[in-house]
């Protein structure tokens, strides 16, 4: 999960550094992996200065070359030779100075003091594509006279440095994969000892410009989507989307489309809500239908590829055909294109279950699929669509018409939590203090129902699916209190047992001693492996495997129930390697259906 420094500011002032900042997250739990500066433009516009031209005269030895002089706001003149169309006397320009490195792709190139024709060239007046802030070539820039000689190129063009953070994400913490849950992790453990506020974009200004959709749906399996909101934005210009948006998404990785594309990213990676945008004009019988189809049925999704749907796949339809694989996957034939006019935009929660099956069935594992299967905030679509359609508004214009559908109007109950707080204590190691235990959870939006007996009866966000025990709550009250500030004690507690019956788990480790004394080599191999092995086994054991519904390969399809093909495939391994003096042994567990008795 890569998140930008310059992003995660837009909702939390941070008054610290960024390694600072990684350092923090990491004591919380999200394990920082690596920290790298990022440039909108390679070089970031180093030694590349706003200039005016004084004076442009034709070159003697050229009928295309001019010889200007240019103000650059130092003690010097600078005599540069330029052969664009457009330069004359009096314009304010960009200038690239001697040893600016500018950059062609990945070849660089450095200015340099030359002799263009036997006229003296000190710098370079830059085109828009030469410096990275454009693509045309037609000419010089000329820029506003109002500007300052000296005046850095970076500063009037905005652009600022900007480092992307590399957070190793558990499993279970799926709540952080957006730049407002790691802020909100980050401003709960600012406010242990301080004071920081967390900031979501407002949604007010959302208006319906028309009360009447020109799309229905209809959710024909409530239980595969509990929730399925939408709304259509119409009057859109797809094009490229401006540079900030841009910037943004290439600063955690992510390749521009098109504007409207590019929102639902950005939304995907602000809020950790996946959106789908549907070309409405591609939505025969301007009807959506949330269900699953026959086995077998195809579809031709956005990478080009013919799918075979299964039966417990969930789909989005139009009358006629599936146009997505939900959750997972667009569909190639109902996408936004440059033709597009009108948009449909889905917000939805999909079962998490349902949506790890059809991934894995499908090979697929897109950025939807990754935070669906794990779990996302139900509560949150109508948010992240309200978001979402007025940011399509700013960048690609159009009108919002209404209503937003909403198959389940209803907020998602939260999950209760009784919190004893000398259990909390007992569990930590250390009393760190009933307020600041009331004080975290207020920052991880846990809320404090009531309070008796030194109980807190708490409410957890359904987004927080990870946290349902009051061990996970003291856990997660821990994380941000943070585990290094729980000091060691000098303390020593041991109890003395005694057990009669041999306790299997120190009779292996005994024989495993002296395994490995006498010269031999512990394996351990996976549990799963081939079901070729067993197609021309002699004995009844092919007909007691179990194999794997879903299976991650074709090599991966059952569980094994003997050791020893595996153990074959590492002494295969080591003798192909001029390893051939083996001596191997394994623990391990093999797996077996069982006929049912009566």
């Amino acid at each position: 999960m890569n998140i930008s420094w310059n992003w995660l500011q837009e909702y939390i002032n941070l008054d610290i550094d960024v390694e600072t900042t990684a350092k923090i997250l990491t004591d919380i739990g999200l394990e920082v992996e690596g920290v790298d500066k990022f440039q909108t433009i390679k070089g970031g516009l180093e030694g590349v200065v706003i200039g005016k031209v004084l004076t442009c005269v034709d070159h003697p030895n050229s009928d295309h070359l001019h010889i200007t002089t240019v103000d650059v706001g130092g003690p010097e003149i600078l005599p540069i030779v330029c052969g664009a169309p457009n330069v004359a006397a009096g314009q304010t320009v960009v200038v690239a100075t001697e040893g600016t490195k500018l950059y062609d792709g990945d070849q660089e190139f450095v200015i340099k003091k030359s002799k263009i024709r036997g006229e003296v060239s000190c710098g370079m007046i830059c085109a828009e594509d030469e410096i990275g802030v454009g693509k045309s070539h037609d000419g010089i820039m000329v820029l506003p006279d109002s500007l300052q000689a000296g005046m850095p190129a970076a500063e009037y063009f905005n652009i600022k440095d900007d480092y992307t953070i590399a957070i190793g994400l558990t499993p279970n913490r799926i709540d952080a994969a957006s730049h407002i849950g790691v802020a909100r992790d980050v401003a709960a453990y600012l406010n242990v000892n301080g004071s920081a506020k967390l900031t979501l974009p407002s949604v007010d200004a959302f208006k319906l410009s028309e009360q009447k959709s020109p799309i229905s749906v209809v959710v024909e399996r409530e239980d595969l989507c509990p929730r399925y909101t939408g709304v259509v934005v119409s009057g859109v210009t797809v094009k490229d989307s401006p540079e900030w948006l841009q910037n943004k998404l290439k600063a955690v990785g992510l390749r521009p489309i098109n504007n409207v594309v590019d929102v639902t990213n950005f939304i995907l990676m602000e809020m950790a809500q996946p959106l789908h945008a549907f070309d409405v004009a591609k939505i025969e019988g301007s009807e959506i239908h949330v269900k699953t189809v026959a086995d077998k049925t195809k579809m031709t999704t956005l990478d080009g590829v013919e799918r075979e749907l299964s039966a417990d796949d969930l789909v989005i339809c139009n009358t006629n055909k599936p146009m997505c694989i939900a959750g997972v996957f667009g569909g190639l034939e109902s996408g936004v294109s440059e033709s597009t006019t009108s948009v449909f935009i889905e917000s939805a929660y999909f079962n998490p279950v349902s949506i790890r099956k059809t991934a894995r069935r499908h090979g697929l594992n897109t950025d939807a699929s990754f935070r669906y299967e794990r779990g996302i905030d139900p509560n949150n679509a109508i948010y992240a669509l309200k978001r979402a359609a007025l940011l399509i508004q700013e960048v690609a214009g159009g009108q919002i018409c209404g209503p937003i559908f909403d198959s389940h109007p209803e907020t998602f109950p939260a999950f209760p939590v009784t919190l004893n707080m000398d259990k909390a204590y007992s569990l930590m190691g250390k009393n760190i203090g009933d307020d600041t235990i009331k004080k975290i959870l207020q920052g991880l939006e846990i809320q404090i129902v009531s309070e008796k007996d030194r109980e807190l009866s708490l409410l957890v966000p359904p987004y927080r699916v990870d946290v349902q025990r009051a061990e996970d709550v003291i856990e997660d009250i821990l994380r941000i209190y943070g585990y290094n500030n729980v000091e060691f004690t000098n303390n020593l507690h041991a109890a003395i047992t005694h057990a009669d019956a041999v306790n299997p788990t120190k009779l292996r480790n005994t024989i495993a001693d002296m395994l490995v004394d006498s010269g031999w080599y512990e394996i351990m191999n996976n549990s799963l492996t081939n079901s070729a092995y067993y197609t021309d086994l002699q004995s009844d054991i092919k007909s007691h495997l179990v194999k794997i519904m879903n299976p991650l390969s074709a090599e991966l399809d059952c569980m094994r129930n003997t050791m020893l093909f595996s153990a074959l495939e590492v002494v295969n391994h080591n003798i192909n390697r001029q390893q051939n003096d083996l001596s191997l042994f394994e623990f391990g567990s093999i797996y077996f259906t069982k006929a049912s008795e009566g």
